[in-house]
C-alpha cells in the first residue's frame, strides 16, 4: 500500500478536533478483569485503555473481548477517552479483536490502540478495516481514532510515516519495555540509568524522535509506563522528563500514579494564568483599539507573535485540563 489514507477522503473528523482531548493520565486496565474495568469508571483519569494484549494471557483473550464490549456498552466512564488496545498485526488475534470490539461496542468506543507498530502500512490496514466496520455498523466514518505505539527500532525509524499514515491517528506512544528489549538496552528500571553506565539520558533521543513526529503531524505524544507502581516519586521524576520536553501525558498502571500524572502534565496555575494574560494582551495590542501594534508590553515583558504561539500551547493544555484562570487582563487607559 502506498501513500496515505488521508488522501482518500474517508475522514469526517479532523486531527485538530482529536488533539483537543486531554490525555494527561492514561490508565491501563486488563480486559480480563471485570473488577478492574468497573473500578476504572470512578478514577479521575483522562483516558482508560482496556487491554487485550500484553496484560491478557492468550487463553483469556476471547473472554477479555467480551468483558470489554460489555463494559463499554454498560457505560459509566463519563468524559474519559475510551480506548481498546488490540494485539499487534504479527499475531493471530488482531482482526478478531478489532471486529468483535467495534461490532459489539463501536458506538461507545473512541480509539483503537495498535501496539508494536513498525510501518505505516500497518496503520493503513487498521484504518481500512475500521472504515469497513463503521460503514457496515452504521457508525460515523472516521469516528474511531487510532493510537500508534512505538516499541522497537523499526517503528522509531518509520515514526514520521506512521504519524501521517491516517488522519485517524491521535497519539504516538512510547513503549519503553519492549523498545529496550528490541535494542538490547541494559537497564533494570524503565527511566533510570543502567548501573555502571554513563549514557547521559538514554531515552532522550527516543522521546524527542517521537515528539517531533507527533508535533509535525498534529498528534499527541504519550509516554509509556513506569513499572515501579509504588514508587510515586520515581514516577514523578520520569514523567517530569517527558513533560518538560512537551509530551501530553503518560500511562498509569496503578491508581497511586494518577494524581501525579494529572499534575505533572498540567501547567502550573501561575503559568496558565500568565499564558492567558499574554493572549489577551496580544489580542488587544494588535487590535485597532490597541493601536494595531505587532509587539507590546505586558508588565516588564515584551510580547509578540512568537510569545502568542508559546502562550497558546500552555493555555490550551490548561483549558483541556479544566483549569480556571485567576487573573484578568485590563486594557491600559
Amino acid at each position: 500500500m502506498g501513500g496515505s489514507v488521508a488522501t482518500l477522503g474517508l475522514m469526517s473528523v479532523t486531527p485538530s478536533e482529536r488533539t483537543l482531548r486531554p490525555r494527561r493520565s492514561n490508565l491501563a486496565v486488563p480486559g480480563s478483569s471485570e473488577k478492574m474495568l468497573d473500578k476504572a469508571r470512578g478514577l479521575p483519569v483522562d483516558q482508560v485503555f482496556m487491554d487485550i494484549e500484553d496484560a491478557v494471557a492468550p487463553l483469556a483473550k476471547p473472554q477479555a473481548r467480551k468483558n470489554i464490549v460489555a463494559a463499554l456498552n454498560e457505560g459509566g466512564y463519563g468524559d474519559k477517552i475510551r480506548t481498546v488496545r488490540v494485539n499487534d498485526w504479527t499475531t493471530q488475534w488482531t482482526y478478531a479483536d478489532v471486529i468483535e470490539v467495534v461490532e459489539g461496542a463501536g458506538a461507545n468506543l473512541d480509539c483503537i490502540m495498535l501496539p508494536k507498530v513498525q510501518t505505516a502500512d500497518q496503520v493503513i490496514a487498521l484504518d481500512l478495516l475500521l472504515t469497513q466496520l463503521e460503514k457496515t455498523n452504521g457508525l460515523e466514518i472516521g469516528k474511531i481514532g487510532i493510537e500508534a505505539q512505538i516499541e522497537n527500532a523499526l517503528g522509531l525509524i518509520n515514526v514520521d510515516a506512521i504519524a501521517q499514515a491516517s488522519p485517524r491517528v491521535e497519539t504516538i506512544i512510547f513503549g519503553p519495555a519492549d523498545f529496550m528489549a528490541s535494542i538490547n538496552m541494559k537497564s533494570l528500571v524503565v527511566g533510570e540509568q543502567p548501573p555502571g553506565y554513563d549514557t547521559g539520558d538514554a531515552y532522550h533521543y527516543i522521546l524527542m524522535r517521537i515528539l517531533m513526529a507527533a508535533r509535525a503531524f498534529d498528534k499527541q505524544a504519550i509516554d509509556g509506563p513506569y513499572l515501579q507502581i509504588k514508587d510515586v516519586a520515581g514516577f514523578e521524576r520520569v514523567a517530569g522528563r517527558s513533560a518538560a520536553l512537551g509530551f501530553d501525558g503518560k500511562w498509569v498502571l496503578h491508581p497511586g500514579q494518577i494524581d501525579a500524572a494529572n499534575e505533572v502534565y498540567s501547567p502550573r496555575q501561575e503559568d496558565y494564568d500568565h499564558a492567558e494574560m499574554i493572549l489577551d494582551a496580544y489580542d488587544y495590542s494588535t487590535s485597532a483599539a490597541g493601536g494595531a501594534k505587532g509587539a507590546a508590553m505586558l508588565g516588564d515583558e515584551m510580547i509578540d507573535e512568537a510569545s502568542r504561539k508559546m502562550a497558546l500551547v500552555v493555555a490550551s493544555k490548561g483549558r483541556a485540563a479544566g483549569m480556571t484562570r485567576t487573573q484578568t487582563f485590563t486594557a491600559p487607559e
